[in-house]
């Protein structure tokens, strides 16, 4: 396994291969991410530990959109267990992956405690599901120090974890080593994600305002969630199916066959 030091331009490569790949199972693909979003919002919902279980299992359930993306550019249609590519692997590669699991967990906790110590808690508290959004609460100074603070943590945690979930399944990396190996990439290739994220923050923006627009010329608030919602959901699947495009580009290797 080697690293390939990638131009600028590759981050537009990345993003429209992600959305190409995406129009050839929209259906699919959307209602993959679908599954995810079920699947953590349920495990969610479990007393006492069902937040810190739906952040140790995201790793794996995250690789499953990115094996759906790799079946779809393929040219195979993804099935739904691809969801829980990561759990069907082996033993010895499913216990790497639920020891990436925990450490994301513990990573994304610590994040939340560090924005803790600028407002108490209220914004680690809305993560968790025990606050509510208001608009007093954003306009706080504290709260908003905070949320830059997480921003700032979580984009690094992001790129630990970035390609860690597939080393780890497609090439039996260990669990340390693959986060070292995903930070690394990241950083060598920083130009390539930093025109990656900001095509994407783009898209996001144009289209949001398109879709605002939109509804304020047929019917307001209520057209508001008809049309922005599905874009959001497709937006944030395209970008799901992309991440896989900056695996395959960031390493010389040849992804394995397990599904």
């Amino acid at each position: 396994m080697k690293l390939r030091i990638l131009p600028a331009s590759r981050g537009i490569q990345w993003v429209r291969q992600g959305i190409q790949t995406f129009f050839r199972q929209p259906l699919a693909l959307t209602g993959l991410f679908f599954m995810f979003l079920l699947a953590m919002s349920v495990l969610s919902l479990v007393p006492l530990i069902g937040n810190v279980l739906a952040l140790a299992l995201f790793p794996g359930a995250s690789l499953g959109l990115m094996v759906a993306a790799r079946e779809t550019n393929e040219g195979r249609f993804p099935m739904p267990l691809v969801m829980v590519s990561a759990f069907r692997a082996g033993r010895e590669r499913l216990q790497a992956m639920l020891i990436l699991g925990v450490l994301y967990a513990c990573g994304f906790m610590l994040v939340l405690g560090c924005s803790a110590l600028f407002d108490g808690g209220k914004f680690a508290s809305l993560n968790l599901g025990g606050g509510r959004m208001t608009a007093e609460l954003v306009q706080e100074a504290d709260f908003q120090t905070a949320m830059l603070v997480a921003m700032a943590l979580y984009t690094l945690l992001s790129l630990v974890f970035w390609h860690a979930p597939a080393l780890v399944h497609w090439q039996g990396v260990a669990p340390v080593k693959s986060l070292f190996f995903s930070f690394v990439a990241c950083i060598r290739n920083f130009w390539a994600f930093a025109v990656y994220g900001v095509v994407w923050i783009f898209l996001f923006l144009f289209l949001s305002i398109i879709s605002l627009t939109l509804a304020a010329m047929l019917g307001g608030p209520e057209a508001l969630g008809v049309i922005l919602y599905p874009v959001v959901i497709f937006l944030v699947t395209m970008f799901f199916t992309s991440i896989y495009f900056t695996f395959v580009d960031s390493f010389e290797i040849t992804p394995g066959d397990q599904s």
